[in-house]
């Protein structure tokens, strides 16, 4: 992991998920009646929880809509979802303003390009390993682990460990 990387997780109070690509696979599963599925690593979900639970504050951005991500949302906790938003750089902005953070408090996670506006901007803006090879290069950093299979919980280990505090959200298990 590189200092660089370390030096941008210190500051870091917000993190932002995208969610298609991110905190799943990326495939869309789509049943007769018209109803979707996505699967979801439980990894990412704990590392979310460890990252909840030493203060940073999370939340969810996606420019697709269904009733799946909501639910997630409510079973992990994360108090702030927008879906349905294609401009995240906009959303961001509305919550920012809220919380009263700064961009170089805002850790991005992402993988495709309407995510590379956010990664740009945010002080630590990351992509998973399978992200599109434009926003990778644009990355401040990328995930060893694809999108669903445990590349949040790396993004959250890699936030607490710039903190200090991965030792003690691990201990919590002991």
């Amino acid at each position: 992991m590189s200092a660089d990387l370390l030096q941008r997780g210190k500051q870091i109070k917000l993190a932002v998920f995208d969610v298609d690509g991110v905190l799943t696979d990326g495939r869309l599963y789509f049943l007769e009646d018209g109803s979707e599925f996505k699967t979801f690593n439980t990894l990412d979900g704990q590392g979310i929880k460890m990252l909840m639970a030493a203060g940073v504050q999370t939340a969810i951005i996606s420019g697709r809509k269904t009733p799946v991500v909501e639910r997630r949302a409510k079973n992990l906790g994360i108090p702030h979802l927008y879906q349905g938003r294609e401009d995240k750089l906009v959303v961001l902005d509305e919550l920012l303003g809220q919380l009263g953070l700064s961009y170089e408090q805002v850790a991005y996670l992402g993988d495709d390009l309407p995510d590379l506006p956010v990664i740009r901007r945010v002080g630590l803006g990351m992509a998973v390993a399978n992200a599109a090879s434009f926003v990778r290069e644009h990355a401040h950093g990328i995930t060893q682990a694809r999108g669903g299979e445990g590349a949040a919980r790396e993004f959250c280990e890699l936030i607490l460990r710039a903190q200090g505090r991965l030792d003690e959200a691990n201990a919590a298990y002991l």
